[in-house]
């Protein structure tokens, strides 16, 4: 049902210095600054955040994969980057991990140094704390390629080909995206983490239970079973969830697809909708899901 991934949303309790970063240090430019408009709100389900300010980002490359940053005014009391549920990182294509560390600076903050990955040396990841409370892991891969056909970075600091959502039942999460949205899964299998063995304090032997969602092209949603001591994320009443809010997500067409809507399919006139209907719906980590269909006005 999914084809590919159009934003990743943060509530960023800073919206001027979250935006400023990702474009000084990570060469994303401006698309758009616009405000939240009473409609908008309604339609992510989320209306106390009508008439805060967005922004809405693109990488240096040109794909049409977005970051919006939504202004949520404040932090969230009880939320911190990895320990709670919902989505928790966002993954980006970059050229060179190791040429981008030395780069960053504060409000990012790099808690996983570049490294090769223990099932593919060729590949290399960073783990980074952001402005928003988001996690972000920068990779590169080869031009030869993954087995996911993911393809490579065509900027400096590209897009984003991998979301992350951490929950307490990965199989429960698994099942909602094969059996809900008919995406292709993999066996949740067991692998080490560094970054939430940080986080929760774990021996560097713990592992983590992971499913992978499978797109036709280009990108995938990782499914991350979370430690014991992780809570549900706190979210204010009627505001975004803190630190990566939501994913937006396209699918070819809502004709037909009985989904349990949080907020059912409108017409939105914004970027990035264009005139396509959108709706939102909530996995069981609570992760937010706001599908977009593929063509304007359903047709």
């Amino acid at each position: 049902m999914l084809d590919a991934i159009i934003a990743v949303t943060l509530s960023a309790p800073d919206l001027g210095a979250t935006a400023r970063a990702y474009e000084a240090q990570l060469g994303y430019r401006l698309v758009e600054r616009a405000t939240v408009s009473r409609s908008l709100a309604t339609g992510w389900g989320a209306k106390a955040v009508k008439g805060r300010d967005y922004a809405l980002l693109q990488p240096a490359s040109g794909e049409p994969v977005y970051l919006r940053i939504v202004d949520a005014d404040e932090p969230a009391p009880g939320y911190a980057p990895l320990r709670t549920f919902g989505w928790n990182a966002n993954e980006i294509l970059v050229e060179d991990p190791v040429a981008l560390a030395p780069l960053l600076k504060e409000p990012f903050r790099i808690i996983g140094e570049p490294r090769p990955l223990d099932f593919n040396p060729n590949i290399i990841a960073m783990q980074v704390t952001g402005p928003a409370g988001e996690v972000t892991y920068f990779t590169r891969i080869p031009p030869t390629g993954s087995i996911f056909n993911l393809g490579s970075a065509k900027s400096f600091v590209d897009r984003t080909f991998i979301v992350v959502t951490g929950g307490p039942d990965v199989d429960a999460s698994r099942a909602f995206y094969r059996d809900v949205l008919k995406m292709p899964t993999t066996d949740p299998a067991p692998t080490k983490i560094h970054v939430l063995q940080d986080a929760y304090g774990l021996a560097r032997d713990a592992e983590t239970r992971i499913g992978i969602v499978r797109f036709p092209s280009g990108f995938l949603i990782e499914l991350d079973q979370y430690p014991p001591a992780a809570v549900k994320r706190p979210v204010r009443r009627g505001h975004l969830p803190p630190g990566i809010a939501m994913v937006t997500f396209a699918v070819k067409s809502f004709d037909g697809l009985k989904l349990p809507w949080k907020v059912k399919p409108h017409i939105r006139p914004e970027k990035p909708y264009e005139g396509r209907r959108a709706g939102v719906i909530v996995g069981p980590a609570g992760e937010w899901v706001e599908l977009v269909e593929a063509e304007r006005n359903g047709q």
